[in-house]
Order: structure tokens, then C-alpha cells, then sequence
């Protein structure tokens, strides 16, 4: 029998790393590559709209794509979940503010999808990647 020492990582809590960032980094990029495709004009409007520079929407392509990607490969995962709650947080105070305290008419809270984001990303930035990712568990900002 083997003990287990405290923060020791064994497979079972690096196979769980692994689908969290891979759930985590997976969905947020269907989001990052319709921005691609779609442009950010709808988040440069609602800057300008909150009176703050427009070119700041542009930043969603690094919250959106570039640091899902990072994380889904693991490499600077901690920084790249950080940005990603970053993202999320300004995401819910531009966009999301209104629907903060509502419920979907099936019972569901209204921004659930965008906690989900951002709970996740937290739990990334908490944990780190494991060592199923690119840059390994000991890796630097892993």
C-alpha cells in the first residue's frame, strides 16, 4: 500500500485537471472562434457605450482564444485562467448586469453558463494544470 503525502498529485486528481481544463478551454473556444468569424462589434459598442475605449473589445480574443488555448494544453495555465475569470467578470458587468439576480423561466439562474465560466476558471487558476498537459505539472505558472 502506498500513502499518499498532502498535495501530492495522483492520477485520478490529474485525469480530473485534465477534463476541467479540457471542458473549460473547449467551450469558451466555440465562443472565441464566433468572434472570430463574427467580429467584436457588438463588444466594442457596449464599451463605447460605458464611455471606455472601444479598441479594449479587441481583448476578448485573448480571453476568448488565446488563454483557452493555453489552458487546454496546459502552458502558463494559472495566468490563462485568471485572464479567462478576468474576461468573465468584465463579460457579466458590461453585459449581464440586468439579469445578476433573475432566474430562466425553467428555474435555472440566468447566468449560470457565464458562473460556470468563471467558477471554472477559478478552480483552474487554483489547481493548476497536472501533469497530463504540455508543459507538466511542475511546469512554470503550471
Amino acid at each position: 500500500m502506498v500513502a499518499r503525502t498532502y498535495g501530492s498529485s495522483g492520477s485520478s486528481d490529474d485525469l480530473g485537471k485534465l477534463i476541467l481544463r479540457v471542458v473549460l478551454a473547449v467551450l469558451l473556444l466555440f465562443h472565441g472562434v464566433s468572434k472570430i468569424f463574427g467580429g467584436v462589434g457588438f463588444i466594442t459598442g457596449m464599451l463605447a457605450k460605458a464611455g471606455l475605449p472601444a479598441e479594449l473589445g479587441y481583448l476578448v480574443y485573448v480571453g476568448e482564444v488565446i488563454a483557452p488555448l493555453l489552458i487546454l494544453f496546459g502552458v502558463w495555465t494559472r495566468p490563462a485562467a485568471l485572464v479567462v475569470a478576468i474576461n468573465m467578470v468584465v463579460a457579466i458587468l458590461l453585459v449581464h448586469t440586468g439579469e445578476l439576480f433573475s432566474m430562466t423561466k425553467t428555474g435555472g439562474w440566468a447566468l449560470e453558463l457565464q458562473g460556470f465560466y468563471l467558477a471554472s476558471a477559478i478552480a483552474v487558476a487554483l489547481l493548476g494544470a497536472g501533469r497530463y498537459s504540455v508543459a507538466g505539472a511542475s511546469g512554470r505558472w503550471n
